[in-house]
């Protein structure tokens, strides 16, 4: 089910395609020099982002992400490859007193800044194009 998005990223992915996501650096975390994570702000910007429910946490990140790289990967209505940013980000839900981690996550690909006036349609009506205000994303 996924060969032809891992095709398309292989052929298409080397590291100077990989757009990082513009940020301003607010934090920087590390411990006997390694970085444990970053606390950065991005600005508005549109995202494609889907809402999963699995069972256990990790299944509905890898679920998530599978379905956000069939978009990437011309599963979409320009029939093209959109290209990766970096990071992919996971949302983390709690539930509403915010004591607890709720079951769903959000799993959010930056669309790329050529296609953020008119991003590209999704195939798979469980992808949503939102439009995020700046927004502060710890980073591993």
């Amino acid at each position: 089910d996924m060969a032809e998005p891992i095709q398309q990223l292989t052929r298409n992915n080397s590291p100077q395609e990989r757009q990082t996501i513009p940020f301003t650096l607010i934090q920087r975390k590390e411990k006997l020099g390694d970085l444990l994570y970053e606390k950065r702000q991005y600005g508005k910007a549109k995202w494609a982002c889907i809402k999963m429910n699995e069972k256990q946490y990790e299944q509905s990140i890898c679920l998530g992400f599978m379905k956000l790289m069939r978009y990437i990967c011309e599963q979409n209505s320009s029939g093209l490859y959109l290209g990766i940013t970096i990071p992919i980000v996971t949302i983390v839900h709690t539930n509403e007193s915010q004591s607890e981690m709720a079951q769903s996550v959000t799993v959010a690909y930056y669309l790329p800044e050529v296609l953020q006036d008119e991003p590209p349609h999704p195939f798979d009506s469980d992808i949503i194009i939102e439009e995020w205000p700046s927004t502060i994303v710890y980073s591993r």
